[in-house]
């Protein structure tokens, strides 16, 4: 098996879509504990916001703004 020495200059051949892609799945391989029941809580979450999106109950803010406060969070880190 070739060392990261050998494939790490092959791989930062890649376009940039496939390194993230490779990065998320190393990341994610990282992860042991696997928690069962955690895909049906995330779905379970996600159809409770389309929900209140839907009817009209979320509180939705303006994604430039948004934007903004996560970069000056950013920033003061």
């Amino acid at each position: 098996m070739p060392n990261r020495r050998e494939i790490l200059p092959e791989l930062l051949k890649l376009p940039a879509k496939e390194r993230a892609r490779l990065a998320t799945e190393l990341v994610q391989s990282l992860d042991e504990s696997k928690d069962p029941d955690a895909v049906a809580a995330w779905v379970e979450e996600l159809d409770r916001r389309a929900r209140e999106v839907v009817s009209g109950t979320a509180k939705l803010e303006d994604w430039t703004k948004v934007r903004r406060r996560i970069e000056r969070r950013l920033q003061s880190l």
